[in-house]
């Protein structure tokens, strides 16, 4: 047909490599362009974090938050970018920081980071700034220069602390975790992290959260529940405000308390109550410190003597950080007492089982009734009348 010309496949590939640069053939865009860049920039910047290179991390632009974490031991560190937004002559980058700590974990913490970065005059991209995204905690070396304190069971990674104090809490780890294994058994890492901020704000700040949720909180344990067969990155986060407040053995049931949560967090997931849980990890941090009930749960001893026993066990709801805090100790001690009386009347080994049954199902609705059945030969009806009848018993 007049007027058409039949152009050869090369040809259009030579088309295309000359447009490229113009990002008009393949959909390439000057921004994927400067994505794949800035992604190449973390690349190196994670690799010096990596091979503790503070010449290489400083060439891809400023130095923070090197020199605060330089101490950390890191298996892996790596960025993923997953938003470039362009400013002119600079850029904000939305990033997936992924890193593991060296001998402790198995899966990446995964943090979210905002990265301003600008351009030199020969066009090459260099970081300004690297910080929390929006919405996302801190990771403590935001907070200033992370020392690192090993024990033989944990490692204690703190800021604003003396070597001493966090050598204080690598001992209450060391005795922690062995205890949690003589009653949970053996079947996980047998190490915890511990972070000690500088204060109640430093805590609330690595959780994301205000600082008012906390205040009277020793300790909180984050991490990945569920049974999925890795050993995720728990951290035993400290507030050292309160936990200063606590004597010694009132320091070694709470660290007892939250290993136990590293421990089982592999057979907790949305079926398990926060009775169970918590009344778990208390049981096993009071197990052999001597403790009686009326010394342990003095709330619900008030309660009880005042003729007001629970007519049933703690609600979720009721272990919230911001409610009432008297509601909130008898929710603890209320599912204390409750495994307490399963190691009394069916023994130790039941209890863990029946922990492991409840954990076995992926749906709170008849979790607990399932396991109560399977493992203690009871209901829901009757163990909540004898947990109440055990209340009176113990506490009245």
């Amino acid at each position: 047909m007049a007027g058409r010309r039949r152009v050869s496949r090369s040809s259009m590939v030579a088309v295309c490599l000359l447009l490229a640069s113009l990002a008009a053939c393949g959909g390439q865009t000057a921004t994927g362009t400067a994505r794949e860049q800035v992604q190449r920039l973390l690349d190196r910047r994670a690799a010096a974090v990596l091979h503790h290179d503070p010449a290489t991390f400083a060439a891809t632009g400023t130095r923070a938050p090197y020199p605060d974490l330089k101490a950390v031991p890191f298996a892996a560190w790596s960025y993923r970018v997953t938003a470039l937004r362009r400013t002119g002559e600079g850029a904000v980058a939305d990033a997936e920081l992924r890193y593991r700590v060296t001998g402790y974990d198995r899966a990446p913490v995964t943090a979210g980071r905002t990265l301003t970065l600008s351009t030199t005059a020969d066009g090459k991209w260099y970081v300004v700034s690297d910080r929390p995204a929006r919405k996302s905690a801190q990771q403590l070396w935001d907070q200033g220069p992370v020392s690192v304190v090993r024990g033989h069971s944990g490692i204690v990674l703190g800021v604003g602390q003396s070597d001493g104090t966090l050598r204080g809490y690598a001992g209450l780890a060391d005795r922690a975790v062995p205890a949690v294994s003589d009653a949970w058994g053996t079947d996980w890492s047998r190490h915890v992290v511990v972070l000690v901020p500088k204060s109640l704000d430093g805590m609330a700040a690595l959780l994301g959260s205000p600082a008012s949720n906390y205040r009277g909180i020793a300790a909180v344990t984050t991490g990945e529940a569920g049974g999925t067969g890795q050993a995720p990155a728990d951290r035993i986060i400290v507030n050292p405000d309160a936990y200063g407040m606590l004597g010694p053995l009132g320091r070694q049931v709470v660290l007892t308390h939250e290993t136990t949560h590293v421990a089982t967090r592999a057979h907790t997931n949305p079926a398990t109550p926060l009775w169970l849980s918590e009344g778990y990890a208390d049981w096993v941090g009071y197990r052999n410190s001597g403790r009686t009930p009326d010394q342990a749960a003095p709330e619900l001893e008030h309660a009880v003597t005042d003729g007001k026993v629970p007519a049933a066990l703690p609600a979720d709801r009721d272990f919230g950080f911001a409610g009432d805090a008297t509601r909130l100790a008898q929710a603890y001690e209320g599912g204390w007492m409750a495994c307490r009386m399963i190691a009394d009347r069916w023994g130790e080994g039941k209890l863990d089982d029946f922990y492991r049954a409840v954990g076995a199902h992926q749906r709170r609705a008849g979790a607990v009734e399932d396991a109560l059945r399977t493992v203690l030969s009871t209901t829901l009806e009757a163990f909540t009348g004898q947990w109440r009848e055990y209340l009176r018993t113990q506490l009245g």
